[in-house]
């Protein structure tokens, strides 16, 4: 087995995890839970996702942040996934268009469509493939990854039952970028 399998077998288990406990005790561990813990799962991944470039840029080129660079697409992908498990899981519960329709009057509903929209392509493109069909253009189109964050965590706040933790991962998420463009500032 490789290490990217190992890691793909690692990241996909905290969602087999979930899986595991809704369909095994779904009046414990219910659409709040699972809703929940999927778009947890997928700001995390974000995060550790953009981490790496900082982490690059502080630490320098070591085994370890090689490593880390050549993965960042993994753990995006996988962000993405548990982003699209946490939509399917809400289409899932709404059961009908007219529901899902009704609810992009709804600020935090519409920044999370948002934000998937941003992140499709990120998703669809983030292989060797199309980065080298897009060339220099692959680049450009994986910014979006910053405006995708914030949409993500703006519908963070505004769902949440308890906000203090998204305003949180919010400040860290700050800090991370911070971080990064007074380290690329540094370097010139």
């Amino acid at each position: 087995m490789t290490t990217r399998s190992v890691l793909w077998l690692i990241l996909a288990l905290p969602g087999a995890a979930m899986l595991y406990r809704w369909s095994s005790a779904p009046s414990q561990y219910g659409y709040g839970h699972i809703i929940g813990d999927s778009g947890d799962w997928a700001a995390w991944l974000l995060m550790a996702t953009l981490v790496v470039t900082p982490l690059r840029l502080l630490f320098g080129p070591r085994t370890w942040t090689r490593w880390l660079l050549r993965r960042r697409r993994d753990l995006g992908v996988a962000s993405f996934a548990y982003a699209a498990a946490h939509t399917a899981i809400y289409l899932q519960r709404k059961g009908s268009l007219d529901f899902v329709l009704a609810d992009l009057s709804t600020a935090y509903i519409a920044l999370g469509w948002l934000a998937l929209a941003l992140f499709a392509p990120l998703a669809a493109t983030s292989n060797d493939a199309s980065m080298r069909f897009l060339k220099r253009s692959w680049k450009r189109l994986h910014r979006l990854v910053y405006p995708a964050a914030v949409l993500m965590f703006a519908h963070w706040v505004l769902s949440a039952f308890d906000p203090i933790t998204a305003w949180l991962h919010i400040a860290t998420l700050a800090m991370i970028e911070l971080l990064r463009m007074w380290l690329q500032r540094r370097r010139g």
